[in-house]
């Protein structure tokens, strides 16, 4: 295969940035949209030219970190997938890829398609710990936790702060994200003790980082790779609003 790149280039966070095209040859339908990058970035080291920079871990779609807008879409055109999920058999010979980072002010570009996501950290770190003095590690099944509650908690859980939701939202609304984070403590038992706390921090440390407020278009969701509900969304905002009532 043989494609075209529309690559977003930018040396750091006050440079303009532009979009420079590139020729991706000898791609195979089974590599992986990250694979692809690299084979692009071994032509450009060996012309010596500077390559493309882009942030990637496990390549696993666990880590979160591999985070591209493709032909205007976070991750890519594929439901529940990251980019480095997505393989090349997605797209045709001779076709014309477009790839930009997450624009968001809370995501500054460090430089070219990697971007600074440790605001999400900072909403996380607000929230601070459980509190439960538990002495010796107790068996697991000494707390009965009811299965759906434990199956909500399972699925906020599996949120990997990748900031897809942000990247689609037109208000660049970190409410999916953070609603996740607070779901799969408020579902088991030894996420109540600080609950009101915990959810009027981490809200509040949301606003403080520049993000936008939800408007529930829902693009978030249909961006997520892990499928996080909407739903999450509402149960955080009920629960700010009990804790900051009964703070009154």
């Amino acid at each position: 295969m043989e494609l075209t790149l529309n690559v977003w280039r930018q040396k750091n966070a006050s440079d303009k940035g532009q979009f420079v095209t590139y020729k991706a040859t000898d791609v195979t339908p089974d590599m992986s949209f990250l694979e692809m990058l690299d084979v692009v970035n071994e032509d450009l080291i060996a012309k010596g030219e500077e390559p493309i920079a882009f942030d990637h871990d496990c390549r696993e779609g666990i880590c979160g970190m591999c985070s591209l807008v493709i032909d205007g879409v976070p991750h890519g055109p594929d439901r529940s997938t990251t980019t480095c999920q997505l393989h090349m058999r997605r797209f045709k010979n001779g076709e014309t890829i477009t790839i930009e980072p997450f624009r968001a002010s809370a995501f500054p570009v460090v430089r070219d398609l990697v971007v600074d996501r440790s605001s999400f950290d900072r909403i996380i770190q607000a929230g601070g710990y459980v509190t439960v003095n538990t002495g010796g590690a107790p068996d697991a099944n000494l707390i009965p936790v009811p299965k759906v509650e434990a199956d909500q908690a399972f699925d906020a859980a599996a949120c990997i702060g990748c900031g897809a939701c942000v990247a689609a939202c037109k208000n660049a609304s970190a409410s999916l994200f953070t609603s996740a984070k607070l779901a799969h403590m408020a579902h088991v038992p030894q996420g109540q003790a600080e609950r009101k706390r915990r959810v009027t921090a981490m809200v509040e440390a949301m606003d403080a980082e520049g993000f936008g407020s939800c408007t529930n278009t829902y693009d978030c969701e249909a961006a997520c790779p892990k499928d996080i509900s909407v739903k999450y969304i509402a149960e955080m905002n009920r629960d700010y609003r009990v804790a900051v009532l009964s703070s009154e």
